[in-house]
């Protein structure tokens, strides 16, 4: 599209003045009640919002392109365009048509961008997910050094942390951010990395990385002189925070959001998990995509947006420091133990509105009424929850989150004062303040609403003043408002004293009018009392806002308590539903549990009338890597996952699913449960395998613990089987680490006799006339076969099929016992499968016994008429 301006309207010129300042996004472009787009960005919003593509004049002899949406329903195109990966640039109307024509009559109306629309810059309720923080993140590098800093303009969470290129991965993988930000060129060797995670990439000019600029922009942000009262940060944890806000001050327009003094977050406090364990364990995210079947969904109880937020939290980044762990269990067996209090405490933080969202609007000029309402409320029952925990004696936790709930009494009196019950959701909507706290306000709505008795209560004055009891007070369009009297009274009117009052204004032949400075000064009051009462409530709701916003820090304190109280007694409901136990947990290395459960699976199965088997696992100091064998089907990945589960839910500070469980302290948590192609960056399934394999035994230490199934699967047998062999070595020897090692490789259970720290376990299953049954049931030991072949009948294989696989099986084994027989030979052997015919189709017929027990209907018979029919079927099958 060219910028070529000549032989334009100038509404067009000015379009495409403002569109050449922001070529990477969609200019919604306000007109009346509606943006509209034109051009090539009219094509594309046309086709990502199926709407109708229509045009408007012509440009350079071409018919221009044109869309439009209205401005009422505008969100629900952001968001859609936002989805499918477009930035929206917002240009308002900065002054009426009205202004304009001042300039001139064909002056054009001033517009401005007043925000660029981003996936990581959304605030709008309706725009984000209330139980999923939105991150904006940026990564720095400096001379070698790298941080990654994340915000979330919508609560106003800003966070920061020292960072390596190869950690990069996995900490988006924990934040998943929305957008990430990097400097100019990064993009060729990060941007993998980053969309990998999920997050649009976003490339700033590398001045915006400068150190000693973003340290001054993060100084007149918090209006502070240094940034030591927050910490000590490291030059590149400097540059990617002052990267964050210079891309804020772009894309808000210089209305920048209400964050927080940035937090120093450090890897060793937090359990390790990589991208792949993430995947493979679904914490948050199921592997098909979506909340539904993943950890957070199958945990989470909390009855408050921010509680929800907190949850995820949690789970993505389970705490490796001992005392925090212990608080946080401590606030959930407090909660167990006062079933009572801490369902009166839910029931109460189920009226709690999102505070740090409605606080986020507030500031960024975003909000309306029931955002102040949102923020009264929520002040009103932290003040009530405050009381109700009066007289008790709450663990640490707990009683820091009820301290920070009081001390808003005068924000929230006068909130309570000014704001009526349920206001609407918009500004210009008005009626929002509640009658009695301004004067002014209540005296305009008067006027507004009831002109007429105003108006008839002065006409009671002056017919009073006067002694005229036919005085009347009238209105036309041409006078205005008017007293009339008729012609008798005229001399009277227009004589001292009552002429110093009332001006003549006009004479009819029956009728004589005046007015009076009074009237004229109503009349002009009445006729603008709407507008006035409008703008009244506007200044109103700018003091109020400013009031909420003085006191920003505490209500943000406030609403962290909220969330705090929610997790605690949230992880309370689910642990005394779900039966759930508290965790031992130390700085050992002990990985102990009793009767552990899948909490997910175990949902699915109770659903279903299906019981869980519970199952023991001790990775001990002495025999600290088990090798699990046994059939697929058996439930051997299930058990994988639920050990690592159970540990990271004990990190993370809840009750876990277990009769006990004692867990040392994990610093690492890796898994490799299954496997698929990478086909966009040319892997198959094995190298996928090894590549997540490498990073394990690449970075495992002694505090780690690892969940490997099936290392080796995706090659041929002996190739496999020597890299499990070796993988299982380098576990024992090198890494030092606790390990659940899961395999079809019955040859590895040898080595438990080799390797000091290797047990053996297996899954148990009993076989019955050729079939396999599952008991689900984990014991020490080794499997001696994998029932593959027994398996793939329950899969439904063809009967053929498995009879052929038995027949081969036998012969294979057979060889393996008399001392290995060569591949050829046992081909040559056994006939081809394809001259083998297909057995005929089997004619079933009913006998006579099972056409003589289609016609019983067993409740109907007496006990004599059973052992007679006994009897009868007895002699139809001997017959």
């Amino acid at each position: 599209m060219t910028t070529e301006t000549s032989a334009v309207t100038p509404m067009m010129a000015q379009y495409l003045e403002i569109k050449a300042e922001y070529p990477g996004a969609l200019l919604f472009y306000r007109m009346g009640d509606f943006y509209e787009l034109f051009f090539d960005d009219a094509v594309a919003a046309a086709e990502a919002l199926d709407i109708a593509l229509t045009k408007r004049g012509k440009h350079l002899g071409e018919d221009i392109a044109m869309c439009g949406v209205p401005v009422h329903s505008a969100e629900n195109y952001l968001l859609t365009l936002i989805r499918k990966g477009f930035r929206v640039a917002v240009c308002e109307q900065l002054e009426s048509p009205e202004e304009a024509k001042k300039r001139g009559s064909k002056s054009v109306v001033k517009r401005g961008v007043v925000r660029l629309v981003t996936p990581g810059t959304l605030t709008e309720e309706s725009l984000l997910e209330a139980r999923r923080h939105n991150y904006l993140a940026s990564f720095a590098r400096v001379r070698g050094d790298g941080a990654l800093a994340w915000v979330d303009i919508s609560t106003g969470s800003f966070h920061v942390m020292p960072l390596t290129e190869v950690r990069l991965g996995p900490e988006l993988a924990r934040l998943a951010p929305s957008e990430v930000v990097l400097a100019d060129g990064d993009q060729a060797d990060l941007g993998d990395i980053v969309t990998e995670s999920g997050a649009a990439v976003t490339e700033l000019g590398r001045a915006a990385f400068d150190s000693a600029g973003g340290e001054k922009r993060l100084c007149d942000l918090f209006d502070v002189g240094t940034l030591e009262a927050y910490g000590q940060f490291t030059r590149p944890e400097v540059a990617a925070m002052g990267a964050i806000v210079e891309y804020l001050e772009i894309t808000q327009r210089g209305k920048l959001p209400l964050l927080r003094p940035p937090q120093r977050e450090a890897q060793a406090r937090v359990m390790q998990i990589d991208a792949a364990t993430r995947r493979n364990l679904e914490i948050t995210q199921a592997l098909g995509g979506g909340r539904a079947g993943s950890l957070l969904s199958a945990v989470d109880r909390t009855v408050t947006a921010g509680g929800g937020r907190l949850l995820e939290r949690r789970l993505s980044s389970p705490s490796r420091v001992l005392e925090i762990v212990q608080d946080r269990l401590d606030a959930v067996a407090f909660a167990v133990e006062q079933s009572r209090f801490s369902e009166d405490l839910r029931a109460a933080l189920r009226k709690v509105p999102d505070l740090d969202r409605a606080l986020s609007r507030l500031a960024l000029d975003r909000g309306g009424p029931r955002d102040l309402a949102a923020i009264r409320n929520g002040l009103e029952q932290a003040g009530a929850i405050a009381d109700m925990a009066e007289g008790h004696d709450l663990p640490r936790l707990m009683a820091e989150a009820v301290t920070a709930l009081s001390g808003h009494e005068s924000v929230l009196d006068l909130l309570e004062q000014a704001l009526v019950a349920e206001p609407p959701m918009l500004v210009r909507d008005g009626g929002f303040i509640a009658p009695g706290f301004d004067e002014e306000l209540d005296e305009a709505r008067q006027l507004r609403d009831e002109g007429r008795g105003v108006i008839a209560g002065m006409q009671a004055e002056y017919s009073q003043l006067t002694g005229i009891q036919s005085l009347k007070i009238k209105h036309n369009n041409v006078l205005g408002y008017f007293v009339e009297v008729t012609s008798v009274h005229a001399d009277k009117m227009l004589s001292a004293p009552l002429n110093e009052t009332f001006k003549h204004r006009q004479t009819t032949a029956n009728q004589v009018r005046f007015t009076t400075v009074p009237l004229s000064e109503m009349e002009t009051r009445i006729l603008n009392a709407g507008g006035r009462a409008l703008e009244i409530e506007k200044r109103l709701y700018d003091s109020l806002k400013a009031a909420i916003l003085e006191n920003s820090d505490a209500v943000s304190q406030a609403a962290s308590a909220l969330a705090e109280l929610d997790l605690a007694t949230a992880l309370a409901d689910l642990a005394r539903g779900e039966d759930w136990t508290r965790p031992k947990v130390d700085a050992s290395r002990a990985l102990e549990i009793e009767a552990g459960r899948h909490p997910v699976v175990e949902q699915a199965l109770r659903k279903a009338g299906e019981p869980f088997i519970a199952n023991d696992c001790d990775l001990g100091t002495a025999h600290d890597i088990w090798l699990l064998t046994g059939p697929n089907m058996a439930g051997k990945s299930t058990f994988l996952r639920q050990n690592a589960l159970i540990a990271l839910l004990a990190q993370a500070g809840s009750f876990v699913p277990a009769r006990a469980a004692h867990i040392g302290m994990v610093s690492q948590l890796f898994s490799r449960v299954g496997a698929s192609d990478d086909l966009a960056r040319g892997r198959s399934t094995f190298m996928v395998e090894m590549v997540e394999t490498a990073a394990i035994l690449n970075q495992a230490d002694d505090h780690a613990l690892v969940i490997l199934d099936e290392i080796g699967r995706g090659t041929a047998t002996y190739d496999g089987l020597s890299i499990a062999w070796a993988t299982l070595e380098h576990l024992h020897e090198i890494n030092r680490c606790r390990a659940l090692f899961a395999t079809h490789y019955h040859e590895l259970t040898n080595l438990s006799d080799k390797l000091d720290r290797v047990d053996n376990a297996t899954v148990s299953v009993k076989e019955h006339d050729g079939d396999v049954i599952f008991l689900h049931e984990v014991r020490r030991g080794a499997a001696d076969r994998s029932y593959g072949v027994q398996v793939a009948k329950l899969a439904g294989l063809p009967e053929t099929v498995v009879a052929r696989a038995r027949v081969v099986l036998d012969a294979l084994e057979k060889g393996e016992r008399e001392g290995g027989t060569a591949q050829k030979a046992l081909i040559d052997d056994l006939p081809l499968f394809s001259a083998v015919p297909a057995p005929p189709p089997q004619v079933i017929r009913e006998s006579g016994v099972e056409k003589r027990l289609a016609e019983i209907l067993p409740d109907e018979l007496t006990p004599r008429e059973a052992l007679d029919l006994i009897y009868e079927l007895k002699g139809i099958a001997e017959g």
